[in-house]
């Protein structure tokens, strides 16, 4: 394990990775964009290292020698709301939904651009930044959601939602440009013994896109990531 710097100022990026090469390139590319890295190569060592040194932002492979890192994904997220990132050479839809459902925030598929990483790892802190009270109003362009009244405005005019409409906006617009995997969303809007039912959101993602965008066919706010889930656009 290793710290490559002392400073209390920036973050803190716990890197666990089994290949030592990606862990000296994941290093070299953290350290030169400013971050402080600790490094564990296997999932048990990770897990003690998110424990004992908290992080500001986790980086996991998946496939690690002990623990697989959906594994450990889900055992940190037992206790940590820690933004955490997945990185796999793994690029199937399945490995990304059970990675997302266990509670990554994020998954790279490897071979990945260093660009694309940092930039990844800087929108999962700013999401995750302390943000006080969550706000009351969400507007993106047009659209405006009222989480306290329960109200949904198109241009000025009040777009009328059943109520389970509006807990499906409302669960995706909580999470601006962040995937909800299928199963998040039925969990959450639903409960838990929906999550298998995805023909629910089929049919209540066409009616919002209905009522919400100009163009249902090509979305503006509520936007599909196929084969895992859907995103709101928050930035108009």
């Amino acid at each position: 394990m290793s710290v490559a710097a002392d400073s209390a100022t920036p973050h803190l990026v716990l890197v666990i990775e089994d290949e030592a090469p990606m862990r000296r390139l994941l290093r070299a590319a953290l350290t030169s964009a400013g971050y402080r890295v600790i490094e564990a190569a296997n999932g048990a060592d990770g897990l003690r290292e998110a424990a004992t040194h908290p992080p500001d932002v986790v980086l996991v492979d998946l496939g690690l020698p002990d623990l697989d890192g959906t594994e450990v994904t889900r055992r940190i997220r037992e206790w940590s709301a820690v933004p955490l990132l997945v990185l796999s050479a793994r690029g199937q839809e399945q490995d990304k939904i059970l990675a997302l459902d266990a509670g990554a925030d994020d998954y790279v598929t490897k071979p990945f651009a260093t660009g694309e990483l940092m930039a990844r790892l800087r929108a999962a802190l700013r999401r995750a930044a302390p943000a006080g009270p969550e706000p009351g109003v969400i507007e993106a362009g047009p659209l405006r959601v009222d989480f306290g009244a329960h109200v949904v405005t198109l241009e000025d005019q009040p777009v009328k939602l059943t109520p389970i409409e509006f807990r499906l906006l409302a669960t995706l617009a909580r999470h601006p440009g962040r995937v909800l995997t299928h199963s998040q969303l039925l969990r959450e809007v639903w409960g838990p013994a929906a999550v298998r039912r995805h023909h629910y959101l089929r049919v209540f993602m066409a009616q919002l896109r209905q009522k919400l965008e100009p163009e249902p066919s090509r979305p503006r706010w509520l936007l599909t990531e196929p084969g895992v889930g859907y995103r709101f656009r928050g930035e108009d």
